[in-house]
């Protein structure tokens, strides 16, 4: 399983404030950015991680919170030289950095731009004003509209969007109009998705007035044929792309693929002679400064058994429209078919999957029903 393709992610904890749906590793920032503090931390976590030897090449970087864009161009071009000092990078390698369109800088873009990233993602989440603030976001639509022009004067030819749906009190026409909005923009990659209700967050203490699955599904529907109308296919649960520009690094997770996780609460997984590996650091920032590139920088490491590896595998793959071969079970994992054979056979009986023997794939009603055909392999 070394033949694997490797990425790295890097986590930047960091946020102006905590946005009352947001379940990610993410805190209000008081004070100045501890800019250097916290890219020496990264640099001394790496080299932890990489005790290991690492002969592959990296094929994508994903710099992600938080808000990356907190941080200047200065830091993160330290932070991209230091690892490139370490590890390979393939000559088409994808590097992404999360922007925020109320911290979006036009000198800090074209400064990402020149140390070495090629991809910005940029959380618009809407272009209504009342909904950004019933969100918690700091900026509005036309900071939004100007994140993305100012990404084009720096340079950037492959920017992602991230848009919601299903917002507080949002009618079908208000949710698609903010999809028009952005479809304008002409972004090469789409995140499209549903606000959800996740655990500890103020929203889930406090939940807003939503739409009704009724409405959700009339949503998503007609946001689907407007996407595709304009030239975006869906590879994904919420990602939609222009040809060529689906995500390489996302793709890596949903493929299996091994990722290191560098950063507060980053989590990486490592395919060996042990197995398959998951490790996962400090989430909290003044424990993850403390305790980077020692032994107790990571909070949790464990090999992953055979028994869970089915649900682990199907957990990405089936996100994806296209499914993955068969044989990528086996290259992945290193275990054979036939372990899956049960819970194959119970979702090609139901439905569920594609009956080609060949193919790893949800059928329309697996994809409506994603939930419980991912249940069928829990205790494969």
């Amino acid at each position: 399983m070394t033949d694997l393709p490797l990425s790295l992610y890097l986590h930047f904890p960091w946020c102006v404030q905590k946005c009352p749906y947001c379940d990610f590793n993410s805190h209000a920032l008081r004070g100045d950015t501890p800019e250097d503090a916290y890219v020496e931390a990264l640099v001394r976590d790496l080299d932890h991680e990489l005790r290991e030897p690492e002969s592959r090449p990296l094929t994508s970087i994903f710099m992600g919170g938080g808000t990356p864009s907190l941080f200047s161009d200065r830091a993160i071009g330290r932070v991209l030289e230091a690892v490139q000092r370490r590890l390979a990078f393939a000559p088409d390698i994808e590097i992404t950095l999360e922007a925020n369109p109320g911290t979006a800088d036009a000198s800090h873009f074209r400064g990402y731009r020149t140390a070495g990233v090629n991809r910005l993602s940029i959380g618009v989440q809407s272009l209504d004003a009342a909904q950004l603030k019933k969100l918690g976001r700091i900026h509005d639509p036309g900071q939004a509209v100007a994140a993305l022009e100012l990404a084009r004067a720096a340079g950037f030819d492959n920017v992602n969007l991230d848009l919601m749906f299903a917002l507080p009190q949002q009618s079908e026409a208000q949710a698609l109009a903010d999809l028009d909005g952005v479809l304008a923009l002409q972004p090469e990659h789409v995140s499209w998705y549903q606000l959800t209700l996740e655990p500890n967050t103020e929203f889930a203490a406090r939940p807003p007035p939503l739409p009704d699955d009724d409405a959700v599904a009339a949503m998503f529907d007609a946001g689907q044929a407007r996407l595709a109308a304009a030239g975006y296919a869906q590879y994904e649960v919420s990602a939609y792309a222009r040809p060529g520009r689906q995500a390489r690094h996302n793709l890596n997770y949903w493929e299996f693929g091994d990722y290191l996780g560098i950063g507060a609460g980053a989590h990486g997984k490592r395919s060996g002679a042990a197995g398959v590996i998951r490790r996962a650091r400090h989430k909290h920032p003044k424990r993850y400064l403390e305790s980077a590139g020692t032994a107790a920088g990571v909070q949790e490491e464990r090999i992953l058994s055979a028994q869970e590896m089915p649900i682990e595998f199907m957990l990405n793959v089936l996100r994806l429209n296209a499914g993955v071969p068969a044989a990528l079970w086996e290259a992945r994992t290193g275990l054979p078919l036939a372990a899956l054979a049960t819970p194959l056979a119970e979702a090609r009986r139901l439905g569920l999957m594609e009956p080609d023997p060949g193919l790893l794939r949800p059928t329309a009603l697996g994809h409506r029903h994603l939930n419980r055909l991912l249940e069928l392999f829990l205790d494969a």
